[in-house]
């Protein structure tokens, strides 16, 4: 265990001798797994996509696995007892990001900012420490974030990297900047894309194996590293924490997201002044409800608007999923699948979303979704939801069918726990 520093938090729980065996159908003993994971985030609270994703995975390590589990902490960390399932649980000071300093080393270096916002001395030297005096059966790497601390590893553990891509980054930047109107920042995401995919592609041929959100992300990246270990462990939904109230009073349409993330915040304006003012003209006892922390000062005008509601940060998102009738993605940019259309589908609330917005989902038009993707096609479809008839009906079921038998979280973190299991014993 490395020693607690003022910039370093070790929490290790109270593991018996039985965690070092696992079971197995059968009862067959087999050993466990020790797994490092690096977290570029404090995923407690788990609230929105990337937290989700991040908590849920590292519940079924942990639960199956010896599991250290070290992150970049919030204001007040992980409260030991939200993680039962960590050996150690280590905090770490996050670095602040998007300094002038670091946006000028992102223009003129080769790492790109999206690294260089999450490097730290503090960090490196923790897993520099861990590995040198503890044995690992495989790193867990979660997103390309954490990719800058490879090179703290041994050798023969860096070979025993695995990588979970929340997105692809580089394609996220690129796709912002077709959209973004500042020549500026469409400079800059260029530039950070390009070095985002250097490194992208450098990391499918030097680590061990890759978790990808969906096929369509797997094979793109096959076709930068054919010869690259890459398997899907989709996103999901704990079906149990969401329940459909059918007979509650309905009249909120629903936008839920990080709101200081651009592709969320950027949909929301778009929404509100190209599709909402049409919407709300048909159906003026309708309120727009926006959903999400940090909403950008443009979001935040957005409450000025007839009809328009921004809630920022909520603590339970649930009570406005069963005022919903429906629940739009009107996202243009972005990337990963979105966890805000599963977590919908699980409440029993119909989704209107682009085509964009359910990449990688399981999902067609006029089964478990409705696609929106040009402007003229948001009134005709959010209509025909209106009255709760047959349709919105059929939506519901077909959603929650699709979320209990796929995407719960219980089913695909055993999916990863399996493949984790077969890497380290290759």
């Amino acid at each position: 265990m490395i020693a607690a520093t003022d910039d370093t938090t070790v929490q290790q729980t109270a593991l018996s001798k039985q965690t070092l065996l696992g079971r197995v159908p059968g009862s067959c003993l087999i050993y466990l797994m020790r797994i490092l994971y690096l977290s570029p985030r404090q995923c407690w609270p788990p609230v929105g996509g990337s937290k989700l994703r991040d908590f849920h995975l590292a519940r079924a390590l942990g639960q199956n696995a010896e599991l250290t589990y070290v992150y970049f902490k919030g204001e007040k960390g992980i409260p030991s007892e939200e993680f039962p399932f960590c050996r150690n649980l280590i905090a770490i000071n996050k670095p602040k990001p998007y300094t002038p300093g670091k946006i000028f080393r992102g223009l003129i270096s080769r790492t790109p900012l999206t690294l260089i916002n999450y490097s730290s001395p503090e960090m490196a030297a923790a897993v520099t420490e861990l590995t040198r005096n503890s044995r690992f059966d495989l790193v867990h790497l979660d997103c390309i974030q954490t990719l800058s601390y490879l090179k703290n590893l041994p050798d023969a553990l860096r070979r025993r990297a695995v990588v979970n891509w929340h997105n692809i980054e580089s394609e996220i930047l690129r796709r912002y900047a077709v959209n973004t109107p500042s020549l500026a920042k469409k400079f800059y995401a260029l530039a950070t894309a390009r070095r985002l995919e250097s490194l992208e592609r450098d990391a499918l041929r030097t680590t061990l194996a890759h978790v990808v959100c969906s096929d369509r992300e797997r094979q793109l990246l096959l076709e930068w590293a054919p010869d690259a270990l890459i398997e899907v462990v989709e996103n999901g939904v704990d079906t149990r924490a969401f329940h459909s109230q059918a007979n509650s009073p309905r009249s909120r349409v629903l936008f839920v997201g990080l709101m200081g993330y651009h592709a969320n915040s950027d949909a929301a304006v778009w929404f509100a002044e190209r599709v909402w003012p049409a919407i709300h003209e048909s159906f003026p006892h309708w309120t727009m409800t926006i959903v999400g922390s940090d909403p950008t000062p443009q979001v935040r005008a957005l409450a000025a608007r007839s009809g328009i509601e921004v809630t920022g940060t909520v603590p339970d998102v649930k009570p406005y999923y069963n005022q919903a009738i429906f629940s739009v993605v009107p996202l243009m940019t972005g990337g990963g699948t979105r966890l805000k259309i599963l977590e919908a589908l699980a409440a029993g609330v119909p989704v209107i979303s682009t085509s964009v917005g359910t990449e990688g989902l399981a999902v067609t038009h006029g089964n478990e979704v409705l696609i929106a993707d040009h402007e003229a096609d948001w009134l005709p479809a959010c209509s025909s939801l209106a009255d709760q008839g047959e349709l919105w009906r059929n939506l519901v079921a077909a959603g929650r069918r699709l979320v209990e038998t796929r995407y719960d979280w219980d089913i695909l973190g055993q999916s990863l726990v399996a493949l984790c299991r077969k890497w380290a014993s290759a």
